[in-house]
């Protein structure tokens, strides 16, 4: 049993439409049918998965993370790691086959904490490939997936028989992926030196739906999108932009600033805070570097649609 390195992509959403919530009495109350079109980018995490060989009796799991020396935004390393992931992964697997196993899971993070950019659901997913193939399992993808969703709703994504994953439409609450060919694009990626909480952003969206300021869920716009040659720059949205933007007003402001600099339209990622635009590879450079100058308070690069 040797040690696996995999790549745990980073993915936007390049369109995300919600509904409102399920109402009260329903099996998923509170929760939010979703319809997004979900790309991986060229940002990742490595996760290393290793069986511990020592005896049985006296193995046990270990886990650790650390930020790479490119990281583009670095935070404190604080969560317990109970919390994290990638370990709770690693028990869903040995919760499934019912016994131990051992292993040693080293996370080296690019992809920045409460950024919308998935990093720890790919973690996850990284996470139940390798333990998969280290200890030689053979799970198989569905299975894998039906675990994945009991970690997160964003997890069954980045299980796929390609790396990096396809891109994919992926709608109800998270369970329906319908892959899709990989888009042609690259992004001026944008983050902020600050996270969005998730749970605020998404009653901010419910308070927006009480209000009557958002419609019916946008499927067939998602769909639409998905089925072009490429990310229809001008088209694309995402139904919790506004909402994020309640919650951290300095979001909207360096969105607003970012537009300015760049002459096209921000994009906001999952709940934020990461944000991007699309443009040509080498125009996205360019572009990149003059956001970069003009506002030192973000972590500012190109990153490609892969």
């Amino acid at each position: 049993m040797a040690l696996i390195r995999l790549f745990a992509h980073a993915k936007v959403n390049l369109a995300l439409a919600l509904a409102s919530p399920e109402p009260q009495g329903s099996r998923r109350a509170g929760w939010h049918r979703i319809c997004t079109w979900m790309h991986a980018i060229d940002l990742a995490d490595e996760v290393l998965i290793e069986p511990i060989t020592r005896p049985l009796g006296h193995a046990a799991s270990t886990w650790s993370a650390r930020w790479a020396p490119d990281a583009p935004r670095q935070a404190l390393i604080d969560w317990p790691v109970e919390r994290d992931l990638a370990w709770r992964a690693l028990r869903a697997v040995e919760t499934h086959v019912g016994r131990r196993l051992p292993t040693r899971i080293v996370l080296i993070k690019r992809i920045p904490t409460g950024a919308g950019l998935g990093g720890g659901s790919a973690d996850a997913g990284a996470a139940l490939l390798g333990v998969d193939r280290a200890w030689d399992l053979r799970l198989g993808l569905d299975t894998l997936r039906q675990l994945g969703a009991t970690l997160g709703s964003d997890v069954p994504f980045f299980l796929d028989h390609q790396t990096p994953a396809l891109p994919a439409i992926v709608s109800g609450f998270g369970e329906t992926i319908e892959r899709t060919a990989r888009a042609s694009g690259t992004l001026v990626l944008m983050m902020p030196r600050f996270g969005c909480p998730t749970a605020q952003v998404y009653h901010a969206f419910d308070d927006l739906v009480d209000h009557g300021r958002l419609g019916p869920l946008r499927a067939g716009l998602v769909r639409e999108l998905a089925d072009g040659a490429g990310a229809d720059d001008a088209r694309l949205f995402n139904d919790l932009a506004a909402p994020a933007c309640a919650v951290r007003p300095e979001l909207g402001r360096l969105r607003a600033a970012a537009a300015e600099i760049l002459g096209r339209p921000v994009h906001i990622t999952g709940s934020g805070s990461a944000m991007f635009a699309v443009a040509s590879y080498d125009r996205a450079v360019s572009l990149a570097h003059a956001v970069r100058e003009a506002m030192p308070a973000m972590e500012v690069r190109a990153a490609r649609l892969v």
